[in-house]
């Protein structure tokens, strides 16, 4: 079982990533398509285009740093310093995405724009958090190999 989940999880990882890149490259094209049907995305092309590549951008930077952790789980050697510092990164990015999303405020204020917002900022905190307890974690595990 526990191999179908990791193979699952990597082609998870792989397809957000390549998936997020292709979508934020394509982000005009499609807001100008959704345009056809909304008239706040046909009058806020470029504002939008922005908002949405730059979090693009800051998104797919997140799996990136997923995908790389991800390779350390499957060595079988997570509690590592490269680790923390993907898990700050991420923090960091989600807090970007955060700010990037609050500017949507401004050009129409939805629920979702609310929710998305509050999502990336307890992300954010998560990751910073979860990157401190691997910072122990790593000087543990360094302490421990140093007794061995």
């Amino acid at each position: 079982m526990k191999d179908r989940l990791t193979v699952f999880t990597k082609g998870m990882l792989d397809f957000m990533f390549y998936a997020g890149i292709l979508t934020t490259v394509l982000v005009p094209v499609i807001i100008k398509f959704y345009g056809r049907y909304n008239t706040y995305f046909a009058d806020n092309i470029w504002e939008l285009s922005l908002i949405f590549i730059l979090s693009g951008i800051f998104a797919v930077l997140i799996i990136y740093e997923l995908r790389r952790m991800f390779k350390t789980v499957l060595e079988d050697n997570c509690f590592i310093p490269e680790n923390v510092a993907s898990l700050r990164r991420m923090g960091t990015y989600s807090f970007f995405i955060a700010v990037i999303t609050s500017c949507r405020l401004f050009l129409y204020l939805t629920p979702a724009v609310i929710v998305v917002i509050l999502v990336f900022v307890i992300a954010g905190l998560f990751s910073k958090v979860l990157s401190q307890v691997f910072d122990k974690a790593v000087t543990y595990k360094q302490e421990n190999d140093l007794t061995i």
